[in-house]
């Protein structure tokens, strides 16, 4: 997929994407989906999303991380609506708001009613985010256009690229030491069944 359209102005977007985070706001089980998200934190683990966050607590963080999502959701969703481009909707996020909107997603079910219901759908593509491959950084577009919606930032969640990439060498090191690489996505850990 191509992107052919540029970004609308980050001021129309952020109109459009507060009218849609209303709207999922306003529908009855949306509330039940980010508790319910909220809750489920077995599923949370991750190695490079959270993790980022200094003093990390998923029962702390969840709830904050949870609202940046839906309202980072509503700004991907404002901007397919505007342009019709999927790839261009694909906005850089921070990785630990990256890593909470996949979270989201995957309350797929009730998900889908709510998007049948308000007539809006949620825009997320990994596929997409590794064609972009931008980091979100300050003052990038996302940055502007949340603020324009939604209020400042959280700096507690939205680490800048380059302070992200530092905190992600530093964990690379901690996770090395115990037979974990590639940021994840190798382990040398034998689990050979003992005698």
């Amino acid at each position: 997929m191509t992107t052919t359209a540029a970004l609308p102005a980050p001021a129309d977007v952020a109109e459009r994407a507060r009218a849609i985070h209303a709207a999922w706001q306003a529908d009855a089980e949306m509330q039940t989906v980010l508790d319910g998200c909220a809750k489920y934190s077995s599923d949370w683990d991750d190695f490079y999303g959270g993790p980022l966050i200094s003093t990390y607590s998923v029962a702390r963080d969840a709830g904050h991380l949870l609202v940046d999502a839906l309202r980072v959701m509503a700004l991907k969703t404002a901007v397919y609506e505007l342009t019709g481009d999927e790839l261009l909707a694909e906005l850089p996020v921070p990785v630990p708001v990256d890593v909470t909107c996949h979270a989201l997603c995957a309350q797929f079910t009730a998900l889908s009613r709510i998007q049948q219901r308000t007539g809006h759908p949620f825009v997320h593509s990994t596929v997409n985010e590794h064609v972009n491959d931008t980091p979100w950084d300050t003052g990038d577009f996302t940055h502007r256009a949340y603020e324009e919606a939604f209020g400042p930032v959280n700096d507690r969640y939205w680490i800048p690229a380059e302070e992200a990439e530092r905190r992600r060498r530093v964990l690379d090191g901690k996770y090395a030491s115990i037979g974990i690489t590639e940021r994840g996505m190798t382990s040398a850990i034998d689990y050979a069944a003992t005698a």
